[in-house]
């Protein structure tokens, strides 16, 4: 997918807007190889065997995950990033069980596992408190979240003359967090364990206060 063509399913922007793990500019492999580890280091630290990313896209995190011999499963709503990440899955010869389903819907029972990821996901969604309520639930214990560092994230993109007539916006960003707002926003339902700043996004590792053993 090339910058500028974004799959729209039911009026939202799905999936990424800019093919950020395919991308051959260096500065952004650069980027994304710093967001990888920083991602690898905080799983690792949740340990665990068993991860359902919520949110996954293209699916190119579970795909991550997997090569970490993690067991993975992951949910969208959008059929039509599902089907990219049934294919992308495909061709790396990995099995991911996949689900249609949108984050609000997901249930405890059902789709609770020992870590939840949900990265690049909250900074779309309507209504961002409810969702972080669901997560606290999902989460048995652990949390591994992501979103862009604002305002760095669209002064970055006006610097590369993107999106300049929305200020830099990327489409179909409706939150935006700095550092501290996000760590703020997780720690109404999480205990905060680790923060990291890979540029140009927050990424935080939680545990669930909701989670009883």
């Amino acid at each position: 997918m090339s910058e500028g063509q974004f799959i729209v399913e039911d009026g939202v922007v799905a999936g990424n807007a800019y093919d950020k793990y395919g991308t051959r500019n260096p500065v952004a492999r650069a980027l994304m190889a710093n967001f990888l580890k920083t991602f690898r280091s905080l799983v690792a630290r949740a340990g665990g065997t068993e991860v359902h990313e919520v949110g996954c896209g293209e699916g190119q995190l579970a795909i991550v995950l997997r090569d970490m011999g993690l067991r993975v499963r992951g949910s969208d709503f959008s059929r039509q990033v599902l089907a990219e990440a049934e294919r992308n899955a495909a061709a790396a010869g990995v099995d991911l069980p996949l689900k249609a389903a949108s984050l609000y819907d997901l249930t405890e029972g059902e789709d609770a596992a020992e870590l939840i990821v949900c990265c690049e996901v909250l900074e779309h969604l309507e209504n961002p408190d409810r969702a972080l309520d669901v997560l606290a639930e999902l989460a048995r214990p652990y949390l591994v979240a992501s979103v862009p560092r604002e305002p760095l994230w669209r002064v970055l993109n006006l610097a590369r003359g993107k999106y300049v007539t929305d200020l830099g916006n990327t489409p179909g960003h409706l939150n935006h967090w700095t550092k501290r707002g996000f760590v703020r926003f997780l720690r109404r339902r999480l205990d905060v364990l680790a923060v990291r700043s890979p540029l140009p996004w927050t990424m935080v590792l939680c545990r669930s206060r909701s989670f009883v053993r």
